[in-house]
C-alpha cells in the first residue's frame, strides 16, 4: 500500500502541497501550526519513495467527519490517487463508526464519482461555526458541499 499516516516530517511537504492549490484557489490553505496540530488527521501516498498527495480525515462530531485538504501533485494527476486517498479515509472513518463524511470542494463531480451526494453546507454546523467563521470567504463561501453516509 502506497498509503500511510502522515507524520511530524512529512508536514512542510503537505504545506507545499496545499499552498500550491491554495495559490491558484482551488483549495483553501492550511497554516502550518494547524498541519502540525492535526497530524494524525492526515494519509499521504509515497510513490517513489517521495509524497505526491496527501488527504486529512477531520472528525467533527460523534457522527460526521470531514473529507479535507485532498491535494494531488500535478504530474501524478488523473492516476486515482485521489480516488484512494479519499477511500482509504472512508475506511478509516468506518474503523472509527463514523456514520456520514462530507467534504467542502470546487470539484464536486469527483466526490460524487465515489459515492458522494450533493448536500447543504448549513447541515454542518460544527464545521461552519468553528473553521468557516476564520475563513476570508466567509460568508460568502463559494465551495459546494457533498456527502456519503457510511
Amino acid at each position: 500500500m502506497n498509503i500511510k499516516n502522515a507524520s511530524i516530517t512529512d508536514i512542510p511537504t503537505i504545506a507545499s502541497l496545499i499552498s500550491t492549490f491554495a495559490d491558484m484557489q482551488l483549495m483553501l490553505n492550511r497554516p502550518l501550526s494547524e498541519l502540525y496540530e492535526n497530524v494524525r488527521d492526515y494519509f499521504v501516498y509515497i510513490e517513489d519513495s517521495e509524497i505526491v498527495a496527501c488527504c486529512g480525515l477531520h472528525v467533527l462530531w460523534r457522527d460526521l467527519s470531514e473529507i479535507k485538504s485532498l491535494a494531488v501533485r500535478k504530474d501524478k494527476q488523473g492516476k486515482g490517487i485521489g480516488s484512494k486517498l479519499v477511500r482509504h479515509c472512508l475506511e478509516d472513518a468506518k474503523r472509527l463508526n463514523i456514520e456520514k463524511v462530507f467534504a467542502l470542494t470546487y470539484n464536486p463531480q469527483f466526490f460524487k464519482k465515489i459515492g458522494f451526494e450533493d448536500t447543504e453546507k448549513t447541515s454542518f454546523p460544527q464545521k461552519i461555526w468553528t473553521d468557516c467563521v476564520k475563513c476570508s470567504k466567509f460568508p460568502h463561501c463559494d465551495e459546494e458541499a457533498v456527502i456519503i453516509v457510511l
